[in-house]
């Protein structure tokens, strides 16, 4: 049985958000696919402190109670030890704590051998926060309402992508008031690409649009940066900013591509993180 689950980064191929309703909530429409890379949550031995967290990422969260891993825990009734290895920037637009919370449910489901099933594992995910449905089995996924109505979609190829952050944090709350302050788009939900090879669905995204984009590049330009950096890369299709900011991601047409704009960029900007990825891939069948 495996003793650690890993939290897939959290990409919105596309991000289409309506005015704030009379409940205080966007409405919003995204198509959501997970990386094969992410945060890693794993059991420590007993004695341990309840949460300890390592990584390049460790310094900007501690293990005090407002974590989304202890309040997956606390919604379990459950007291295990876990190390969580940081490798996600926080506040990148990469969902790194909802996927953190998810990984927490589903290890604490397995070691302990609770009597849930995944409806009652996507409810106490619900929760814990928006995000937290769709990020617990990290399926590609069209997500509408609050972002907690979403379907499966099994048709979306694996996508070859470099991811980009610049290091600098995007507050969602910010974002979202920054966005109220201009003209409202729709939480429209476009037709399905007729044709799902990877370049069609590429031409496809590029219609497509994430709201949040400007109002996040207004607040924070080091994301025009990086858009425009992974814009200009040779092998990069398609550029676009992942949920509220900061991480861009380029899309390619394969992996190589993928890797080979990943090491042009690092050398370019040592400074970022940089990371080649593939998304659409999901959890390894022995982690759901």
């Amino acid at each position: 049985m495996r003793r650690d689950a890993l939290a897939p980064a959290k990409v919105n191929l596309f991000l289409h958000v309506g005015p704030l309703d009379a409940d205080g909530y966007h409405p919003l429409a995204s198509l959501v696919a997970f990386a094969d890379i992410g945060d890693r949550l794993t059991l420590a031995p007993a004695g341990s402190p309840r949460l300890s967290v390592t990584g390049p990422f460790s310094g900007a969260l501690t293990g005090e109670d407002d974590n989304l891993v202890l309040r997956a825990l606390r919604s379990l009734d459950a007291d295990l030890p876990l190390v969580l290895d940081k490798q996600l920037p926080v506040a990148s637009g990469l969902g790194g704590g909802s996927a953190d919370a998810g990984a927490a449910l589903r290890l604490a489901r397995r070691v302990l051998a609770l009597d849930l099933d995944d409806t009652a594992l996507l409810a106490l995910a619900g929760r814990i926060g928006a995000d937290g449905p769709m990020c617990l089995f990290a399926r590609p996924a069209w997500a509408e309402g609050r972002g907690d109505r979403m379907s499966p979609e099994p048709a979306l190829p694996p996508l070859a992508a470099v991811l980009v952050n610049p290091g600098a944090p995007s507050p969602t709350g910010a974002v979202y008031r920054a966005y109220d302050t201009g003209p409202s788009a729709t939480a429209d939900r476009p037709t399905a690409p007729g044709d799902w090879r990877v370049a069609s669905v590429i031409d496809w995204l590029g219609q497509q649009r994430n709201d949040l984009q400007a109002p996040a590049l207004a607040l924070c330009p080091a994301i025009g940066a990086a858009l425009a950096a992974v814009a200009a890369t040779p092998g990069v299709r398609l550029a676009r900013m992942s949920g509220s900011g900061a991480t861009v991601f380029g899309l390619c047409e394969d992996v190589a591509a993928a890797r080979a704009a990943a090491t042009v960029l690092s050398a370019a900007h040592p400074d970022w993180w940089v990371r080649p990825t593939v998304l659409g891939h999901g959890l390894a069948p022995d982690d759901r």
